[in-house]
């Protein structure tokens, strides 16, 4: 899963849009025809105009532009106020009047589906504003709670001194940015719109965890300390000038970060008492709008909630059927429950919950996509240029986060992309499923996808950088299956593990559009979950609990994939001996992420340029 935190998206719908420098006119023009000139005249403008409105976008977000290893407001966080949310409204409907006024007729095909592109971004900004507090900005998934830890281990990177005061600076800015979150939380809660009892427990204890340690107490180095003083230490300067920002970050600390997360606690606590536990999004007001909202904006489709249901209950059935099929290849004596409940708690299928297992569960991830980057030429004629690691989940947020997850490269190549394993708990990472979870969030899924993306020429930025998740989480899931294609998956508990993946990412129709759509309970999710699935139940616990913060957003997994393997056999059906896989996987992943009906259009002027 590709983890993008609330003001991150936020950022990326302020209409980040650009281009990434369209081709330049030739000098010599005196002999091409004057269309061709006008084409290219006002394709050009229409470039200039997105890569206006894309670094407007960055420039107003210091977040993104430190994801973007762009240094200029390094000091800073977010302006996350109403009165900020209103100027980017403003200025979306700003920039719709100009894009509009581009001729469309005189562009070339790709700055054609880039103006489309950026047209329905802007559309969707303006329609969405409507829902800005249809959302928990704060939650076990993701927050501005473990968004401002997390920039800074991760992202700010140290080099000189006046990075070490922008990071100081950025402890310093905290009190200021969770006042505004505070607000937010508080209209949200006027509203009635309050996150379930079980979310209070995680983030609380998470933001409890980043005010232990030094300086805050006498034990060992509290987790933004530690980081500090690892990059300070790194540094070619004095041991005095080391010393002396060592403690400017500890006085930072003390001063201004505890005292904004003692704040942001103390909120927590209060809204926390006036929570129930009604999960579905039934319980906004317009939570029906809301969710049908969410879902188009999810999956790029007009599928209604009822629809999306009766697909995941299919594709349920179906995967359970080519399950029963491994069981007789293994020899397993008994029916499909029994099998999950053997694959659920065989130590064959586990590693030691000790250092060296959590290494070897590493090591062995390591191995799986280092052998996946020897056969991309079987598949792939575009290959990405930035390199991509595996890292354990950081101990602050590894008992709230996600099994697994992608961060991408920086753009400039300065760092890598990274698969993040969560090995908090051994029990809930098999080994069955570690191929398929490799393939999924390295290579050829998020890393192939988003990494080539943002190293296309001649795509604007937006698109370089922006993102569908039924786009983006699609092809994460269906990357699972096609290294199957080309003999991988020799285990057959390891295709059994691919199944089992795929498996629960069809009970996510079902659950997610139950919760939301058919008021399901939390305990109705995990139930259905440990029925279906052979995941264990701390698995179905975590997944009911980010349905429920996240509405909709599980259900672009499966929607995804389906389309893009529908797309590439009625592609097989018309061209026959004349298809050739690379070359589909090449018009799928050369656009950037693109909503599922456009990538549609592609697939089909693909298959009529060959047919």
């Amino acid at each position: 899963m590709k983890i993008k935190y609330s003001v991150l998206a936020v950022a990326l719908s302020l209409g980040l849009a650009a281009c990434g420098g369209g081709e330049s006119t030739s000098a010599n023009t005196k002999n091409e025809p004057s269309s061709q000139v006008a084409a290219q005249s006002e394709s050009e403008k229409a470039n200039k105009l997105f890569e206006d409105i894309f670094m407007e976008g960055v420039m107003r977000s210091p977040i993104y532009q430190t994801y973007m290893a762009i240094k200029q407001d390094y000091d800073k966080w977010d302006d996350i106020s109403e009165a900020r949310a209103e100027e980017d409204l403003a200025l979306a409907k700003t920039n719709l009047e100009k894009v509009n006024q581009i001729d469309v007729a005189k562009l070339d095909p790709q700055t054609a589906l880039s103006h489309k592109l950026m047209v329905q971004q802007l559309e969707d900004q303006i329609a969405d504003y409507k829902w800005r507090y249809h959302n928990y900005p704060v939650n076990q998934m993701f927050g501005l709670h473990s968004m401002v830890p997390s920039l800074l281990i991760n992202q700010h990177q140290i080099s000189d001194v006046s990075d070490a005061e922008a990071y100081i600076s950025r402890i310093n800015g905290v009190p200021k940015l969770f006042v505004e979150l505070e607000k937010g939380l508080n209209q949200r809660a006027e509203m009635g719109i309050i996150a379930p009892k079980f979310v209070y427990p995680y983030v609380i204890s998470d933001s409890k965890n980043l005010i232990k340690g030094a300086p805050f107490d006498g034990s060992e180095d509290s987790t933004l300390l530690a980081d500090f003083k690892r990059k300070i230490t790194a540094l070619e300067i004095d041991q005095n000038e080391k010393d002396k920002l060592i403690a400017h970050a500890s006085k930072a600390l003390t001063d201004a970060f505890k005292p904004a997360y003692v704040s942001l606690i103390s909120t927590l606590e209060s809204i926390e008492a006036k929570a129930d536990n009604k999960d579905g999004a039934w319980k906004f007001p317009e939570g029906e709008a809301f969710f049908n909202n969410a879902l188009k904006n999810t999956t790029t489709t007009t599928l209604t909630a009822h629809e999306i249901h009766e697909i995941g209950l299919a594709e349920v059935a179906r995967i359970h059927d080519e399950m029963r099929q491994i069981m007789k290849k293994v020899k397993f004596d008994g029916d499909l429950q029994a099998f999950f409940e053997f694959m659920r708690h065989d130590k064959q299928f586990f590693y030691e919950e000790t250092a060296e297992g959590k290494k070897r569960y590493l090591d062995e991830a390591v191995a799986l996509i280092d052998n996946m980057k020897s056969r991309l030429d079987e598949l792939f004629i575009v290959k990405p240029k930035a390199d991509m690691i595996v890292k354990q989940v950081e101990a602050f947020r590894e008992k709230s986060a996600g099994k697994a997850f992608y961060q991408q490269p920086a753009p400039d190549g300065s760092r890598p992309g990274t698969y993040y394993a969560n090995l908090y708990r051994m029990s809930d990472m098999p080994t069955y499923q570690m191929e398929a979870l490799a393939y999924h969030e390295g290579i050829p899924g998020h890393h192939m996808q988003i990494a080539i993306a943002q190293e296309l020429e001649g795509i604007p930025k937006f698109r370089k950088f922006g993102g569908y998740t039924a786009y983006v989480e699609g092809w994460g899931l269906y990357s699972e299956m096609i290294p199957k294609e080309i003999g991988l998956y020799e285990d057959p508990y390891s295709d059994f593990g691919r199944l089992a993946m795929e498996l629960w990412r069809a009970c996510r129709l079902v659950v997610d559009t139950g919760i939301h759509a058919k008021k399901w309970t939390r305990e109705q999710g995990i139930d259905y979950y440990v029925s279906n699935t052979p995941n264990p139940k701390p698995d179905a616990v975590k997944m009911v609990e980010r349905h429920i913060v996240m509405p909709s957003q599980a259900t672009a997994y499966k929607i995804g994939m389906l389309k893009i393997v529908e797309l590439r056999e009625n592609a097989k059906a018309k061209l026959g001996t004349k298809f050739n896989l690379p070359e589909f996987h090449d018009v799928v992943l050369k656009n950037g992420a693109v909503p599922l009906n456009v990538l549609e259009g592609l697939v089909n002027d693909w298959v009529a340029s060959k047919a």
